[in-house]
Order: C-alpha cells, then structure tokens, then sequence
C-alpha cells in the first residue's frame, strides 16, 4: 500500500504536540530498526558497564508504576501489529 506523505503530514498535524513527539519517535524506531546498529553505537559497544549503584531517586522511578503502560494496552491503543514487552 502506498501513502502519500502529504497524507502522513496532515495527520501528524492534526495530533497533540505530545503525540507528535510520540509519532516522532517511533518513526526513528523504524528507521533504527532497519539498520543493523543506529548511528553512535559502535561508541556505546566500546564503554565499560556502568557498575555504579542507582539512586534513590532512580530506585523510586524505576518501582513506580506511574506513566507505565503495558505493552498489551500500547498495542491495543495504538492498534500495533507487533509484539511489546
């Protein structure tokens, strides 16, 4: 199926700014995704593993459930095609 651009275009206007940053970054997963490593990562395969101990504060982030959605509910939401954690 082909889309046209303009199309895509009218329909990221007509969304929120904060799905547009949304659409945004899944459209950088995409083209991410198609290459073997995106941009930068040959640094990042070079950087020896952070062994330092997380913070309280990043403790807190991470045992919260706010702002968290389950991969089921993303893909039921979004109507995705794919799998999510």
């Amino acid at each position: 199926m082909v889309v046209r651009k303009e199309d895509i275009y009218n329909l990221v206007e007509r969304l929120p700014e904060d799905d547009q940053k949304t659409v945004f970054d899944f459209i950088q997963y995409l083209l991410n995704r198609s290459t073997e490593k995106p941009n930068g990562w040959e640094g990042i395969d070079q950087v020896d593993p952070d062994d330092e101990p997380l913070t309280e504060e990043e403790l807190r982030q991470l045992n919260s459930d706010a702002g968290y959605v389950t991969g089921e509910d993303a893909k039921h939401e979004f109507g995705l095609q794919v799998d999510l954690p």
